[in-house]
């Protein structure tokens, strides 16, 4: 064996995707108009990807937040899980109550009683949703707690059977054109007992010891606390609780704690959580968010597509190229990954780019939110409508990750399909005319 053949016999062929390959097809992209090159074409398919990924991310962002926002309140307010049942009228509930306090992750335990009145005040008439509650469990409730005047936490309970001083909602106060101080009737529709029998409803006056916000409107529309003895005796349910609420370090993980919590109990306990009470709040807010990254992820698509033009072009232009590689040894293999690699190249980079411009605009929201606001002199964002300083933004890692999979995979389906009629080019008929 000659020298020359022993030399051949050593090179390897350089194997998929190599330096070459790459070198290549970043080439062309680099290539002036006058050479054949996409340059103007790349950078509109580079932005139009880059502005589609940041949307998505700061849209799902945003709903994220907001979603997480509502529910924290109306957790806040409602509890994460509640026991009914058998353990309400156990003469030992009360250590019952103690074992589901103990249970790991249960962070507060409020017996409740909650039963409807009708409300007259100021000559006006309404429906609301009275809540027995004793003192100490305000707390509890984060939002509604601090929304309190100190006056009005000292007040709650003080008297015999807890007092006449009562919490309203906000709006509920702003509705009636009530303040602290001022005389509110509830009537009751089941009156207290007596050797009479029940006396039916009961009608009693009590006095507004302050007002709250929840953070929700609705819940601040209909909702009036009232100290646990005087309703217990105010709807004669004397010694009675219509349910134990519940609430956990971890909401998202609430389905652990349903065993734990029954068995602390006892028998005949039934013990629910929040997923249950909020059903169809719940569901419809994962149907939107299902909707939503639908609807986005097909503009990322669409972003992606404007490849197929770009790689299109740039295989026309370079078909006395592909002719030469293919005569000179070049594999369909080859120019098939060469194309690829350029149109790949393109959405890979505007998702770089789209992801690092969606992070920055979440995690600076609220900067960008007062700058408009200060530039154009008009409030985006209403803090006494949504009683939030900013628009809320969390930043969900998975959503990230699923943008980030989904803009590059479109990017290389739409690069695959041009990239595979170079590879069928007849190099023959390529130069056939040159």
């Amino acid at each position: 064996m000659t020298d020359d053949a022993a030399a051949m016999k050593a090179v390897k062929p350089a194997g998929p995707f190599s330096t070459w390959e790459f070198g290549l097809a970043l080439r062309y992209l680099r290539a002036r108009r006058r050479e054949g090159g996409i340059a103007l074409i790349a950078i509109i398919s580079y932005v139009a990807i880059a502005l589609a990924v940041m949307a998505l991310i700061v849209v799902m962002s945003i709903m994220a937040g907001f979603r997480n926002e509502l529910l924290d309140r109306m957790l806040s307010f409602n509890g994460h899980m509640y026991v009914q049942g058998q353990v309400l009228n156990d003469p030992a509930r009360d250590a019952a109550v103690a074992r589901i306090a103990d249970v790991p992750g249960v962070v507060s335990v409020t017996p409740l009683i909650e039963n409807q009145s009708i409300v007259r005040a100021a000559g006006q008439t309404t429906g609301a949703m009275v809540r027995g509650i004793r003192p100490g469990d305000l707390g509890s409730m984060a939002y509604v707690n601090d929304s309190l005047s100190d006056e009005a936490k000292r007040s709650f309970g003080q008297g015999a059977w807890g007092g006449d001083n009562v919490l309203i909602g906000k709006a509920l106060a702003d509705g009636l054109g009530l303040s602290v101080g001022d005389p509110i009737t509830l009537y009751s529709p089941t009156g207290a007992d007596s050797a009479f029998g029940n006396l039916g409803g009961l009608e009693k006056t009590y006095r507004v010891g302050g007002t709250f916000s929840s953070g929700t409107a609705d819940f601040d529309r209909i909702f009036i606390f009232m100290p646990l003895e005087q309703a217990q005796l105010f709807f004669a349910k004397e010694g009675l609780w219509d349910v134990i609420e519940l609430k956990v370090a971890e909401p998202d993980r609430v389905g652990d704690l349903l065993l734990p919590v029954r068995e602390a109990a006892g028998p005949g306990a039934i013990v629910s959580d929040w997923r249950d009470r909020l059903a169809a709040f719940w569901g419809a807010l994962k149907v939107e968010r299902v909707a939503m990254s639908i609807i986005l992820g097909l503009v990322v698509a669409i972003a992606a597509l404007n490849i197929i033009s770009g790689i299109v072009m740039l295989v026309k232009n370079k078909t006395r190229d592909i002719a030469i590689l293919r005569t000179v040894g070049a594999s369909q293999s080859s120019m098939l990954r060469i194309f690829f690699i350029a149109g790949a190249a393109i959405g890979v980079a505007g998702t770089v780019t789209g992801l690092v411009l969606g992070l920055l605009f979440c995690l600076n929201i609220g900067a960008i939110q007062h700058f408009l606001e200060g530039l154009f002199q008009v409030r985006l964002f209403d803090a006494d409508v949504y009683m939030l300083d900013a628009i809320p933004a969390e930043v969900d890692p998975l959503d990230v990750l699923w943008v980030t999979l989904w803009s590059v995979f479109m990017s290389c389906v739409a690069s695959l399909l041009p990239s595979w009629r170079a590879a069928k080019m007849d190099p023959v008929e390529a130069l056939r005319y040159e």
